[in-house]
């Protein structure tokens, strides 16, 4: 399965643990490869979280990286 599929399964379950504002695919610095980037407000460390909330690793052999980026607001298009 490719990062673009496996972000489309996942990213329901994805956006409804805390601190996650979006999922995106990225592409590895260092291997090149295709990565599901979820975005969160704020890093929290695993053992802060509860299970439930725990970003996982890799979904469907494709590795996910976190990136804290703080929290997202809408903008007003005519600002």
């Amino acid at each position: 399965m490719d990062a673009h599929e496996a972000r489309r399964l996942h990213e329901g379950r994805l956006m409804r643990l805390a601190h996650v504002t979006g999922v995106g695919i990225g592409r590895d610095e260092d291997s090149g490869e295709d990565v599901i980037v979820v975005f969160v407000d704020r890093a929290v460390p695993r053992a802060l979280l509860p299970a439930q909330d725990v970003v996982p690793d890799e979904l469907e052999g494709v590795p996910v990286r976190v990136l804290a980026i703080g929290s997202v607001d809408a903008q007003d298009p005519e600002s």
